[in-house]
């Protein structure tokens, strides 16, 4: 079953965060837009490399509106060791919630059952704690920021701009469409 158009569950997790263990819930993306980034483990290899791709882009995802919260099934205070001895774990700055009891991992649908970890997957929530939209990839396939970035700027122009659809490739700028009957047969 789609999570798409859902409402993300109530939660309340610990995390790490430029140098401070922070608890974070749902109430903390209350009216905000919010990244989800799972990732299945700390000292790994492909998600050191996804979480640093995500931290050069946390500035303009921040002046954007979105908070950014990546999430594993280690503890946060993994994440500090992580964090702490890593060269591209250490240029995050958004919080690294620590998930052990599988409660977001559960919540969001992409617990590797028996393995104790989470899939690598993305999701965006809007304002209203609602799923606009998630990608999930195998284990050794990395995602990509740039592509993240271009997601979310998509989804919060169809917000603001009812009636409106962004095709393939549209980047910020570019023109949309605004579906009727008479576009049927002529894209």
């Amino acid at each position: 079953m789609s999570l798409i158009n859902t409402q993300i569950q109530p939660f309340t997790a610990n995390a790490y965060r430029n140098g401070d263990f922070i608890e974070v819930s749902q109430d903390d993306i209350a009216g905000s837009w919010a990244i989800f980034f799972f990732y299945p483990g700390d000292f790994t290899f492909v998600c050191p490399t996804e979480l640093a791709d995500l931290a050069e882009h946390h500035d303009e995802l921040e002046r954007m509106g979105v908070k950014v919260y990546s999430v594993s099934t280690d503890s946060h205070f993994v994440h500090k060791a992580w964090h702490d001895t890593s060269a591209d774990v250490s240029k995050v700055q958004y919080a690294m919630i620590g998930d052990p009891a599988l409660t977001l991992t559960r919540n969001f649908d992409v617990e590797r059952v028996g393995a104790g970890q989470a899939d690598r997957a993305t999701f965006l929530v809007d304002p209203d704690g609602v799923i606009q939209f998630y990608e999930l990839t195998a284990e050794g396939i990395g995602r990509n920021a740039t592509e993240l970035v271009r997601k979310v700027k998509a989804a919060q122009y169809i917000r603001s701009h009812p009636g409106q659809v962004c095709p393939a490739h549209w980047e910020e700028g570019d023109d949309t469409l605004a579906p009727s009957i008479d576009l049927v047969g002529k894209i």
